[in-house]
């Protein structure tokens, strides 16, 4: 017990206490702060006052016993000085705590702006993935599109045969013709050159047909079906008139292919003429090549399943 009186006893100078009472502090607070600050000066204990004044251990105790006998050896400061004393440490805590405040913002701003990066790189891992799966869909595609053909080549081989055959005549297969003389291989080689390359030229008639009418995906997309109808007649029902013969006045044909850049150029390449002063235009069943309408087909059927058909620029 003895102990814990010494301990709640503090020794204040009474006329440093009272002057600490007289600019507001309380009295407990202010003995508090003379005795931790030794009984020096006002200004120590307004120091300890304010490095203090947010610890629990400074609101006012319990009543204690306080010994006031104590001389300070300090001189006297004036009311005005310690006023100005005071208001100087507060004005150096709030900057502190301003600085403070601007370093935390500092710290928040580099996070932002590392969070930005990272998203930023995330974007463009995501586009440049999206990208390769294209190419690759791309690559699947012609690949796709490269068997179809040869499946075409192998079904008119097979049929060619079976003329042939009803003819009496021996068949010929592809690995024979691959064996034959010099000339008759250059002219093989020349032949599937040609074949390529119209192909190609079939591709292009597309692609100018939708870039020069991209805003209208409606109408490229009915150019495309019709385009697809005309085709696939002629490869099915080769031997009928009907199906070989287009008026170009018709409105229904103007409006659907007519009108639209590449869309006449697309029929002639597939073997289409002009005859009667251009009023018609004409497939002879002479020059009908299937393999070239099955190629046809297969162009326009994929120009109509890519998106970016047209839109990319083409090597």
């Amino acid at each position: 017990m003895e102990s814990l009186q010494e301990l709640n006893v503090l020794e204040a100078n009474k006329r440093l206490l009272k002057e600490l009472e007289d600019m507001g502090f309380p009295r407990i607070q202010a003995a508090k702060a003379l005795h931790c600050s030794g009984n020096t000066d006002i200004e120590a204990a307004i120091n300890w006052i304010v490095d203090h004044e947010n610890e629990p251990s400074i609101d006012p105790m319990p009543l204690i016993a306080v010994n006031i006998d104590i001389d300070s050896p300090q001189p006297i400061q004036t009311m005005e000085e310690m006023q100005i004393k005071e208001q100087e440490l507060r004005n150096q805590a709030r900057k502190e705590k301003e600085d403070e405040e601007k370093r935390l913002e500092r710290e928040r701003e580099k996070e932002r702006i590392r969070a930005g990066k990272e998203i930023h790189e995330a974007k463009r891992i995501a586009e440049d993935n999206e990208r390769k799966r294209y190419l690759a869909s791309r690559k699947a595609e012609k690949e796709e599109e490269k068997r179809a053909r040869e499946k075409v080549r192998q079904k008119l081989e097979a049929d060619k045969n079976e003329r042939r055959r009803m003819l009496g005549l021996p068949s010929v297969s592809h690995t024979a013709t691959k064996l034959s003389s010099p000339s008759t291989h250059d002219k093989k080689n020349y032949v599937s050159v040609a074949s390529v390359s119209k192909v190609e030229q079939l591709r292009e008639c597309l692609r100018s047909l939708k870039r020069s009418h991209k805003d209208d995906d409606a109408r490229v997309k009915r150019a495309f079906q019709t385009l697809l109808v005309y085709v696939g007649n002629v490869a099915q029902n080769p031997d009928k008139e009907k199906f070989r013969k287009i008026r170009i006045g018709n409105p229904l044909f103007q409006s659907r292919v007519g009108r639209l850049r590449g869309g006449i150029e697309f029929l002639e390449l597939c073997g289409f003429e002009r005859i009667e002063e251009d009023k018609f235009l004409f497939l002879p069943r002479d020059k009908v090549d299937l393999a070239v309408l099955n190629s046809a087909g297969l162009e326009i059927k994929s120009a109509m399943s890519n998106p970016f058909f047209g839109l990319l620029s083409h090597a």
